[in-house]
């Protein structure tokens, strides 16, 4: 099967959060927005004609979630990861960010420390602080234009207290998808200390030739690991929500599901269930075919990159469809060199420091989108650098 990344879709006027907040967000309305870690590509079709035929039923009711749609879950993550997860331990989640939240409040008290790696999504942080919990930072190591976990220093934390590890594998926004070796090292860590893990593994699927994702869980029966899940960033339906929890031990999965109970939310929306299964039972050709377009992508954009913007570094990314831009050689503070980006080059990116202190002087460009506008942006941001040169 064929697929159609490189046509243009006009999300304008469509309550597109990436296209329609850029006056709020950037000033101007005119900037190309390079920014939400959402892509401007077509869902995969059979979700398109899932979602139509499930709209022609024209009740949409309060819905239970059947049993196919676990199973969808479980077949997928077998298939692409020959990772067996059992029916009992998933947990339906309205969104992996609302999971985070609600099993922070479950498996931990307030007052507790929380490990976060950054620079890191920044939601981490506030899943952590707006719970009422102590944020305890435990920076990634940058050495010769690639990230390593510090274990060193994360033992530290261990030994001070923290005994809840915010994992996000892959990464975002630097790119890395952590290897054997890495993810057993810090499994001995934890189980050393009795440390759980939340993995948020919600980019498993975006990732390129030579590198492997490894569901975190899969490696260890010792170390209490929860993994967050969801079929959004891979098939472009954020706007739908559902995600999963995979929650091995049973009075975790009572915590949370009682802290998601107070809230008084539900996940089960007709529309969200008839994606996630949909997407998870009919999307492998179109994230193989997703894969090797963002493989070209990365490739013009490391290449125009290197050529074109003296005083930018690329981040080389195993995974996701961001790019992670090492801006400091321009010698601009963040307000500057946010602002520059957007009076100059008239592009729209999340400047690193929302990612945390380690992200000053870094930009998160989201490539995916059809190569012309990824070209396009470069150009512009390539013409801003040179001219901020002479």
């Amino acid at each position: 099967m064929s697929f159609d990344f490189d046509s243009a879709i006009d999300r304008s006027g469509s309550s597109s959060l990436k296209f329609d907040a850029r006056k709020a967000y950037f000033g101007r309305s005119d900037v190309m927005p390079m920014w939400v870690a959402d892509m401007d590509f077509a869902a995969p079709p059979a979700v398109t004609e899932a979602l139509v035929a499930r709209a022609t039923h024209p009740i949409y009711g309060y819905t239970l979630f059947p049993d196919a749609v676990y199973q969808s879950l479980i077949d997928w993550c077998q298939r692409r990861y020959h990772w067996s997860v059992e029916r009992s331990q998933i947990m339906m989640c309205p969104g992996v960010v609302p999971s985070l939240h609600a099993a922070i409040e479950a498996l931990t008290e307030p007052g507790d420390k929380v490990i976060a790696q950054p620079p890191v999504y920044f939601p981490f942080f506030t899943a952590v602080t707006q719970t009422g919990r102590e944020l305890v930072l435990n920076p990634l190591k940058l050495d010769n234009g690639r990230y390593s976990m510090d274990l060193e220093h994360l033992e530290d934390c261990a030994k001070a207290g923290a005994r809840l590890l915010l994992l996000c594998s892959p990464h975002n926004p630097v790119g890395r998808v952590w290897q054997r070796q890495e993810l057993l090292e810090l499994l001995a860590l934890a189980e050393r200390y009795q440390m759980t893990i939340i993995s948020d593994e919600i980019h498993a699927d975006l990732i390129f030739p030579g590198q492997t994702h490894l569901p975190l869980a899969d490696l260890t029966d010792s170390v209490n690991v929860l993994t967050a899940i969801a079929p959004s960033k891979t098939f472009n339906i954020p706007g739908l929500g559902l995600s999963s929890l995979v929650v091995p031990k049973k009075a975790d999965r009572k915590a949370i599901n009682q802290v998601f109970e107070s809230w008084h939310i539900s996940a089960a929306n007709p529309f969200s269930i008839t994606a996630y299964e949909a997407a998870y039972r009919h999307g492998d050709a179109w994230l193989d075919a997703l894969m090797a377009y963002l493989q070209q992508s990365l490739d013009t954009a490391r290449g125009f990159i290197s050529a074109e913007m003296d005083g930018i570094d690329l981040i080389e990314p195993e995974g996701t469809y961001l790019l992670w831009l090492d801006c400091r050689q321009l010698g601009l503070d963040n307000q500057a060199l946010r602002s520059f980006f957007i009076e100059q080059a008239g592009v729209g990116m999340n400047p690193g420091y929302v990612f945390g202190d380690t992200g000053s002087g870094f930009m998160r460009l989201n490539m995916g989108c059809p190569r012309a506008q990824l070209n396009m942006a470069l150009a512009k941001m390539a013409e801003a650098v040179t001219e901020l040169k002479r």
